[in-house]
């Protein structure tokens, strides 16, 4: 096991600086994802890490020693790639066993080291075989296999479920949840995919143009976006992100959707926007958030029209527009059927988020924190 920290960590090229002032610390044993759309740093990070990409400023420590001078080989790091990397003219015992022998480590150690291995992520039968005559998740078993037989103080996987169709990804991140239990070893996992930083993470870090927008636990991440960009990224589908305003009525603080609904804010939240009253706000809901009110009809209930409808199996996801801002509701499959039929929602006003329109940033934090939402220095 080993901890490692980014202390203001930059990278630049040329007078194009790609990854800004990063400052983190990643726990013994902990899994960590990096999660952000293309272009925003993290597979850069990644590789700054492991040593494949230098570092213009800043440390890279791990287990106290800062490694910003030494090569891949001796950072004691091994590194999961998208393409697997796999010899073809290698049998699978000999493509997890090249980098032992490499290293001069005896046949009895290199021998228990992959069979071990291979126990673990249930490949024992296959290491006669070669790269071409196994299945995408194979192979990508086989990556995995090669980095734990070096027995690493840091596991990089840098998005390696990418090339797998969608029934594999799902076989595949159990496994890798699984891989993280029983070799109990601190990880750092890229990925584009949120399904993927939520499932796997202890904590996630959501990047954004070389940036850092927001660093906590899945659930802190979910219940408490920091900004319009992580509400709108993580989630699927993402937050409801329309504009609102801030209205007092009658002493009653409520956020208007136009000129036809109005929501009544909870009565705990009346101070927190006092200051907003009069002023614009970005209004975030999710789907789930947005019940099926069946038949009943009170203050609390919207009536809306369906746009569209895409049933899912065990839900339904029904597009519609309120005073022509568009918004979509996770509801059950009876709830609505084809287009026009009419929905009644109760919006659950305990998950209302409110954005600063100018910033993108979170007003408030409407719901209990939940884990570890630590921040980073930029």
């Amino acid at each position: 096991m080993a901890s490692l920290t980014l202390t203001e960590v930059t990278k630049s090229f040329g007078p194009l600086e790609v990854l800004h002032p990063l400052s983190l610390e990643i726990g013994h044993n902990e899994l960590l994802v990096l999660v952000g759309p293309s272009g925003c740093g993290k597979t850069t990070l990644l590789r700054m890490i492991a040593g494949l990409e230098d570092v213009t400023s800043g440390t890279i420590t791990i287990d106290g020693r800062v490694v910003n001078e030494l090569q891949p080989k001796d950072r004691d790091i091994a590194m999961v790639f998208q393409n697997y990397a796999l010899y073809p003219h290698m049998t699978v015992y000999e493509n997890m066993a090249f980098g032992l022998i490499y290293r001069g480590h005896a046949k009895d150690e290199i021998r228990r080291r992959v069979e071990h291995a291979a126990e673990i992520l249930n490949i024992g039968d296959y290491l006669a075989r070669r790269p071409r005559q196994l299945s995408g998740g194979q192979r990508q078993r086989v990556a995995m296999g090669r980095a734990i037989v070096r027995d690493p103080k840091v596991f990089l996987f840098d998005e390696p479920l990418s090339n797998l169709d969608a029934i594999l990804r799902v076989q595949m991140r159990t496994e890798i949840k699984k891989l993280h239990k029983r070799v109990a070893t601190t990880m750092i996992y890229v990925t584009h995919d949120q399904v993927e930083a939520m499932t796997l993470a202890d904590r996630i870090v959501v990047m954004r143009d070389g940036r850092v927008e927001q660093i906590g636990t899945p659930d802190v991440i979910y219940n408490e976006p920091a900004s319009t960009f992580v509400a709108g990224f993580i989630g699927a589908p993402t937050m409801n992100l329309v504009m609102a305003r801030v209205e007092d009525r009658n002493g009653k603080l409520v956020v208007a959707l136009g000129p036809d609904t109005s929501l009544v804010l909870l009565e705990g939240h009346a101070a927190t926007y006092r200051d907003w009253i009069g002023r614009e706000v970005i209004f975030g809901l999710r789907p789930e958030h947005l019940a099926w009110a069946r038949a009943d009809v009170d203050a609390t209930t919207v009536e809306i029209a369906a746009s569209v409808v895409e049933p899912l199996g065990a839900d339904t996801l029904v597009f519609f527009e309120i005073s022509g801002l568009e918004m979509v509701a996770r509801l059950p499959p009876e709830a609505a059927r084809q287009t026009g039929d009419r929905v009644r929602l109760r919006p659950d006003l305990s998950r209302v988020h409110l954005f600063n329109p100018a910033t993108g940033r979170r007003i408030h934090s409407t719901v209990r924190n939940i884990g570890d939402s630590r921040s980073v220095k930029e």
